[in-house]
């Protein structure tokens, strides 16, 4: 390289806002050739510290809804039309997400082993990202691995990467770093990198998570970090960005209220839900150094402490502090709060919505900038006080080290409920959620006891009436039916729109052979979502014990429309048919089944028994046959 050429390069850093160091100038040739077998090795000790989270089960915090009991997965042909597409879950909206999960299903079952491995991919593909960013951020490759490091293994990426539900995190920021580092390149040489492949990344990226709309916010921080001004043509330049994010701004909330997750929390409304927002924006500031307390749930305080009400000033502060390196022009400083700033926003709860006000995930993109700043002066330092670098070096070592071994620790802590659950209530004793989940698993391990004692302390807790319906569903299971209608009688006055509720206790009528009244229960259930699809599973049941088959097979049909991949009600329609004497149907629908479950020994045999009736013999006994192979006689 020319000297002419060298100092040329250094003036276009120094006009795009960066501080060339003496250190940078000096290394930067000959660290360069290193810079792959550096984020090679960063690439491993992520992957071992994450290893754990691949042993890990599924958990019962939104895992069930959105993946091992979600239809839309289940159901193999999901995969080949829109319907993953148009159907949010628990009000998010994250379609890209959720198919990757029936994809997994397609090849590999419902199992959580390869799900987890999928989940550290992606997110071993952002830490590979990340240190192409941090590069052309103006670090050198020591530095820029360094950033990279920190972004891979701080404990607060566990959540994104151990918890399968949070698929959308490392997937949305698979598209939205690359289109990031793309736009970097743009800024860099104009026109190397067309603005048309920026926006696919970004319009895939808004189907994984809703969170992928901060990123033309971000593109204006490099834009500042670049030394553009600050005008409002970088907002106009920008504006098919501006009106994807709003779209989907505005898409997300109207799902969020459609599920009523925005009024998930009434204890703090009006300006109080300020103070929630300051203070979450302060302790994920302290918690990007110090990684205090990682838990899947940070529960809503019953009342707001002094910490809360102090946030507020300390909140302005730092922007007040932010505005005035902004004017003393500490570019790389503004930059990096405010990528952080903006990509984490929209998620200070100043709306509530969901069960906590804080979350681990929040942050996955936005300590990216925060990760930046840390290098940076690190780099500065190092090259400006040699005197210091064995201090320094010592402690990043150190450091390091600390992170890396919380890291390892949290992931086991999302193994499965249990250890979940009891590592939230290590925090947070005062709280049902917790008690109700993880008692919901030991009843699902018919650990009875110790689900009931879980149940009860949450219940002395004021949980509400979802608890009272999971113990009922105990005491069912242990065929304590009296005990069980008496709790589902508490859930349905906290709750008298609640199908569920009708459902389960019709059921427990059922057993206890009080039909009127469970046709009664199941009738309200219907009546109140003709949606809920155990209740016509049930009813249909019912009605097959009074002996009225034409009211059984309706129900299963209303049962087929809402989950078309189930074998055994396809089995059960066929039967029903038949015993109707409608034989042809009788075979569409045994023929079914054995579509959708070809192992099933018993379809082969009534339909062997159906094809006989209708006198089709040779077709009758190739059915026999294949019934006999799969133990069905």
């Amino acid at each position: 390289m020319s000297l002419i050429v060298a100092m040329s390069k250094q003036k276009q850093k120094i006009k795009a806002g960066e501080q060339i160091s003496p250190m940078e100038s000096k290394t930067n040739i000959q660290v360069s050739s290193e810079a792959w077998w550096l984020i090679w090795a960063i690439l491993l000790v992520c992957f071992f510290l994450f290893s754990p989270s691949l042993k890990n089960e599924f958990v019962n915090w939104d895992d069930d809804r959105n993946v091992y009991e979600n239809p839309l997965i289940a159901n193999q042909k999901a995969i080949q039309h829109q319907k993953i597409f148009t159907t949010p879950i628990i009000g998010n909206y994250n379609p890209l997400s959720i198919w990757s999960f029936a994809v997994e299903h397609h090849f590999a079952g419902m199992d959580p082993k390869t799900m987890h491995w999928t989940n550290l991919i992606l997110h071993l593909i952002c830490v590979f990202f990340s240190f192409k960013i941090f590069k052309n951020l103006g670090l050198n490759p020591w530095f820029a691995a360094l950033g990279s490091l920190l972004f891979a293994i701080h404990p607060m990426r566990v959540e994104s990467v151990a918890w399968i539900t949070e698929r959308k995190d490392v997937l949305f920021s698979a598209f939205f770093l690359p289109a990031f580092y793309l736009y970097l390149k743009r800024l860099d040489k104009p026109g190397t990198v067309s603005m048309f492949w920026i926006f696919i990344l970004f319009a895939i990226g808004l189907f994984a998570k809703i969170q992928m709309v901060s990123l033309p916010l971000a593109m204006i921080t490099a834009d500042y970090l670049k030394g553009r001004a600050l005008k409002w043509n970088l907002i106009f330049e920008k504006w098919m960005f501006f009106l994807g994010s709003l779209a989907f701004g505005i898409l997300g909330i109207y799902m969020l209220r459609q599920e009523g997750s925005l009024e998930a929390n009434e204890l703090h409304t009006g300006f109080m839900r300020v103070f929630i927002g300051t203070y979450s924006l302060i302790t994920y500031l302290i918690k990007w150094l110090v990684p205090y307390m990682t838990l899947p749930l940070y529960p809503y305080p019953d009342k707001l402490t002094i910490w809360h009400y102090l946030s507020l000033p300390g909140a302005i502060a730092i922007l007040a502090a932010v505005y005035f390196a902004y004017k003393r022009k500490m570019v790389q400083l503004v930059f990096g709060f405010g990528f952080f700033f903006v990509n984490v926003f929209f998620l200070l709860q100043f709306l509530g919505a969901g069960q906590g006000y804080l979350a681990d995930r929040f942050t996955y993109v936005a300590y990216l900038g925060l990760f930046f700043i840390f290098s940076w002066y690190v780099q500065k330092w190092w090259s400006q006080y040699p005197q210091y670098k064995f201090l320094i070096r010592a402690s990043l070592i150190l450091y390091l080290i600390c992170l890396s071994f919380l890291t390892y620790r949290q992931c086991k802590y999302w193994k499965n409920p249990n250890t979940l659950w009891s590592r939230v209530i290590e925090y947070y004793d005062n709280t049902p959620l917790p008690y109700n989940n993880r008692a919901n698993y030991q009843r699902d391990l018919k650990q009875f006891d110790k689900a009931l004692a879980d149940y009860s302390k949450a219940i002395s807790l004021k949980a509400g009436h979802a608890t009272y319906n999971s113990r009922a569903k105990l005491f069912f299971q242990r065929n304590e039916d009296q005990k069980a209608i008496e709790d589902y009688n508490i859930a349905i006055q906290k709750s008298p729109n609640t199908a569920e509720y009708y459902t389960n206790r019709g059921a427990a009528y059922a057993k206890l052979n009080q039909l009127d009244q469970a046709l009664a229960d199941l009738n309200k259930a219907v009546a109140l979502d003709k949606n809920w699809k155990v209740a016509y599973l049930n009813r249909s049941i019912l009605f097959q014990v009074k002996g009225d088959y034409a009211s059984s097979l309706s129900d299963i049909n209303n049962y087929l429309r809402l989950e078309p991949n189930n074998a055994d009600l396809w089995y059960e329609g066929a039967r029903c048919y038949r015993i109707l004497n409608n034989l042809p149907k009788a075979l569409e629908y045994f023929t079914t089944c054995i579509q959708y479950n070809p192992k099933l020994g018993v379809a082969w045999l009534e339909r062997a028994k159906t094809y006989e009736a209708m006198g089709q013999t040779d077709k009758a006994q190739a059915d026999y046959m294949e019934a006999s192979k799969l133990g069905a006689q």
